[in-house]
């Protein structure tokens, strides 16, 4: 006889009467009033029974590596960034030989620009490496140049960099699998029961490695691109395919870049970037469109949805365009600026807009700046909830923090830090948000849900009356559950 576990005076969102909820294989059997519920493991519940929360676009081992990594962020000019780069240097093991790695420099405010003569005056012979927060740019030191083989005065963008990117996370596997290990543990402690992997690796051969050493933390949707995607073809991968016994892990979309990204001032505009002239003065199309369409017919051929990141406007046209035109399923990733008649193709396409709120937040001076005119319709939340759209939450980590509760704190509120908020016209209510974060769509779980949950002490929808935005950021999770196992309990 299978055993059942008893979560005994739960609250679901809006209601007032507390519930016992019944949990057998890793699925929601029963919910019934409180008191009439029976298991053979019992377990008081002190709070808000939600759905568990799912991160939607992470890049998982960049993040794991994130919190190892100098934080740059809050430096003002390349002169900061790289006094605290000297200073950390100063602190470096003598024997290591490694590249030293500083991360989240912004520099699209920033008057001076990021050279690596800058870098040379306190690292030497060192090769450093500076990420950019948006991960498409990083700034190299002269040694670094050197190092990884390249030419020109430090600031490498796109592709350039993102093979920087891929040499730097050439880590072993024994370690990378522990600090992704541990990453895990820290986004199940808040609610996160399932993340969409879009590392540029070949996630299929680390998620299978992974999960044979131990289960994960939570549900991983492994994405492929195009540099794999014959051998996933090849190999007959197909999304939704499990990659581990469980079904823990299965394979996920099929993930396209086809511009870059308003920080780096290379997400694709049907509009010019003030101040820029030339080919690059709209930003960067990275695949073109004949070659994007084929590429989602290839896809859906062989049966992966798409994911196509789309930051820009005249981007965010192509990729619906290709959509269209392939039939393909899938998702526009990050839609941070969208033209007013591409809003409502979302719906009628059958296409999810998988959002990172927090970007707003991170990114409000830079859009002002280099989107003036044009920021009614950027980050346009409940545009696209008002059309019909399906919305999907995410971090993007490491460009923003793997914590769901951050993210849709940003979609509720539009603000941080104690400013105003910033185009509240685009904000979503809280309900709206959660739904956004969980994969059954809505914010009360069901009897034949999968029994991933997560228990909140603090009311979302009383802490989404919090304008600042806080009480959401801080909100403190008392149980998260993954298949009807406890991943996490405060």
């Amino acid at each position: 006889m299978t055993d059942t576990t008893l979560l005994r005076g739960a609250r679901l969102l809006g209601a007032e009467a507390p519930v016992d909820v019944e949990v057998s294989e890793g699925v929601i059997t029963r919910i019934v009033a409180a008191g009439d519920g029976h298991g053979d493991e019992v377990l008081e519940v002190d709070g808000v029974l939600l759905p568990g929360l799912w991160d939607n676009h992470v890049h998982l081992g960049q993040w794991a590596a994130y919190s190892r990594r100098l934080d740059v962020s809050a430096a003002e000019s390349p002169f900061a960034a790289a006094t605290a780069i000297g200073e950390g240097l100063r602190s470096r093991p003598v024997d290591d030989e490694g590249p030293f790695v500083a991360v989240g420099f912004r520099d699209a405010l920033w008057t001076d620009a990021p050279v690596a003569a800058i870098l040379d005056a306190v690292a030497g012979d060192v090769p450093v490496v500076v990420v950019s927060a948006d991960l498409h740019a990083v700034w190299l030191s002269t040694a670094a140049l050197r190092r990884f083989g390249v030419e020109g005065d430090g600031l490498l963008r796109e592709e350039a960099a993102f093979a920087v990117h891929r040499t730097l996370d050439d880590l072993d596997d024994v370690t990378l699998d522990r600090w992704v290990a541990q990453a895990g543990r820290r986004a199940a402690a808040r609610g996160v029961v399932g993340v969409v992997d879009l590392e540029m690796t070949w996630g299929p051969g680390h998620w299978r490695r992974r999960a044979a050493e131990a289960p994960p933390a939570h549900r991983v949707e492994v994405g492929i691109y195009p540099q794999h995607l014959d051998r996933a073809i090849a190999e007959g991968l197909r999304t939704g395919d499990a990659l581990d016994e469980d079904g823990l892990v299965t394979v996920g979309p099929f993930k396209v870049i086809t511009d870059g990204s308003l920080n780096t001032r290379t997400a694709h505009c049907v509009d010019p970037y003030p101040g820029l002239h030339g080919a690059g003065a709209r930003g960067m199309q990275t695949v073109p469109p004949d070659e994007l369409v084929d590429l989602l017919t290839r896809a859906r051929a062989g049966g992966l949805r798409a994911a196509v990141h789309a930051i820009g406007d005249r981007a965010g046209t192509i990729a619906l365009d290709a959509f269209e035109t392939s039939g393909c399923a899938g998702s526009v990733e990050h839609a941070q600026l969208l033209t007013a008649s591409d809003v409502p193709r979302f719906a009628a396409l059958g296409v999810t807009a998988s959002v990172q709120p927090e970007h707003a937040m991170d990114d409000r001076d830079v859009a002002d700046r280099y989107w003036s005119g044009r920021t009614e319709r950027s980050f346009p939340l409940a545009s696209l909830v008002r059309s019909g759209a399906r919305l999907a939450l995410g971090s993007d980590a490491p460009v923003a923090p793997l914590d769901p509760w951050i993210a849709i704190a940003a979609a509720v509120t539009r603000a941080r830090d104690g400013r105003t908020p910033w185009h509240p016209e685009q904000a979503i209510d809280v309900d709206a948000a959660l739904a956004a974060s969980a994969r059954v769509g809505r914010v009360r779980p069901q009897a034949g849900d999968p029994a991933d949950l997560v228990v909140v002490a603090d009311d979302p929808r009383a802490a989404a009356t919090d304008a600042t935005g806080d009480r959401l950021r801080a909100m403190s999770v008392a149980l998260t559950m993954l298949a009807g196992r406890i991943t996490h309990r405060g």
